[in-house]
């Protein structure tokens, strides 16, 4: 958070009282300062680590755990791998104590504003809630190390302006009303389409999230057997669509095509030959035979496969006519407290508890990826790095003398 300007630097000639915001801020990125003596010999600068310090106030015995000192003095060195950070760091006591402050921390706000927006209603001044609901988060993580208070902020303001504003009017308007419209668009020829339907304050997918999530997971569970299917289909394709492949001589690979191309390998009725017959003329019949008839079963296995996808695509289209038809009654019987919980809890607050959970996540993996880029930076000094490309340039000219060619 940045500190309040003094009015000395406001009214300083070069500012003149110019209150405009940018003129107090300075946007420059600190330079990330490449220490040569340890690109030179290795070891991570110890002033890297402590600039981190931000981090060691709340994580106070994280530092030992993934550091120790270095043989040379003002360096350390990583005492894990670099693939061992992320899961040092995110299973680290204090870092799971202070995730649950946060969580904790967010919880006191919501349930205090969860009160608050339920006793919303017609006649509501929207600015002045949204006034209020920021003034209570800015003073929520006020002080709180690691998260940026206006950061938080921010994502309050963001999901006001994309979601929040427009129900809050509806609300002062109308209370707390669902209402389903029918989606109708007009195309060019003036011709009118019903593109279904959906509800402003209440969008459908919170009605079926939250009473029909069975339902959901039902379709959603076909819908990845199709999706498997759409996969073997295409698998079978590319296996088969070479030069010599079962497909190389179809126009288009289609349902239809194969049918008439599997019902011309019945009609040619093969028999396996008999074994006691003639070898030469035994072993050109049944190697027609074997042919033609691994041929016709691949056709059958993919024909198979588009008969199940078509039952699937059924399936799918008649569970989901049969949840939009559940989910648009159900609206019927919506009480407020209903349409306040569905709007407040699983609409507004879960968005929100999200965006929240993602600026500590942010502010975490910074940490993550700020370590291993150290430790990359640092891990192969200058002298290995020669005595690499010395010992592969040994290796590259033994192959070429070898080859009757001599690297002077």
């Amino acid at each position: 958070m940045a500190s309040p300007r003094p009015i000395t630097e406001i009214s300083d000639a070069k500012n003149d009282f110019n209150l405009n915001i940018p003129r107090y801020i300075d946007s420059q990125e600190i330079e990330d300062i490449q220490d040569i003596e340890a690109h030179l010999m290795g070891g991570i600068p110890n002033a890297d680590i402590e600039a981190l310090n931000e981090y060691w106030e709340v994580y106070p015995s994280l530092k030992s755990e993934l550091f120790e000192a270095s043989t040379r003095e003002h360096y350390s060195q990583l005492k894990i791998t670099k693939d061992s950070i992320k899961p040092a760091i995110f299973s680290h006591p204090e870092f799971v104590q202070f995730s649950k402050e946060m969580d904790d921390l967010f919880t006191s706000w919501k349930t205090r504003n969860t009160q608050f927006l339920k006793t919303l209603n017609i006649g509501i001044k929207p600015k002045k809630t949204i006034h209020a609901i920021s003034e209570d988060v800015l003073q929520t993580y006020t002080d709180k190390k690691l998260m940026d208070n206006y950061a938080v902020y921010q994502h309050l303001l963001n999901y006001w302006d994309e979601v929040m504003q427009d129900d809050c009017y509806l609300i002062a308007v109308d209370g707390w009303k669902a209402e389903p419209y029918r989606m109708l668009t007009t195309n060019k020829a003036g011709k009118e389409t019903d593109k279904g339907w959906d509800c402003e304050l209440v969008p459908k997918t919170l009605v079926i999230d939250h009473y029909f999530s069975t339902d959901k997971k039902a379709i959603e569970k076909l819908e990845a057997d199709r999706e498997t299917i759409a996969s073997q289909l295409t698998e079978l394709e590319e296996e088969h669509s070479c030069e010599d492949g079962y497909f190389a001589d179809f126009d288009k690979v289609n349902k239809a095509n194969v049918q008439k191309r599997l019902n011309e390998l019945k009609a040619k009725k093969l028999k396996p030959v008999n074994k006691e017959k003639e070898y030469s003329i035994a072993a050109e019949s049944i190697s027609e035979y074997e042919v033609l008839n691994t041929e016709k079963k691949m056709f059958e296995q993919y024909l198979k496969l588009i008969e199940n996808q078509l039952e699937l695509n059924k399936k799918i289209k008649d569970a989901t006519i049969e949840l939009d038809t559940k989910a648009l009654h159900r609206y019927k019987t919506l009480t407020e407290e209903d349409i306040k919980e569905l709007v407040v809890d699983n609409k507004w607050m879960a968005s929100l508890q999200k965006s929240v959970k993602t600026e500590m996540e942010r502010i975490s993996q910074r940490l993550t990826q700020r370590i291993k880029e150290l430790a990359e930076r640092y891990e192969t000094p200058m002298p290995k790095q020669t005595a690499d490309v010395a010992e592969l340039e040994a290796k590259v000219n033994t192959h070429l003398a070898k080859m009757g060619f001599i690297w002077n």
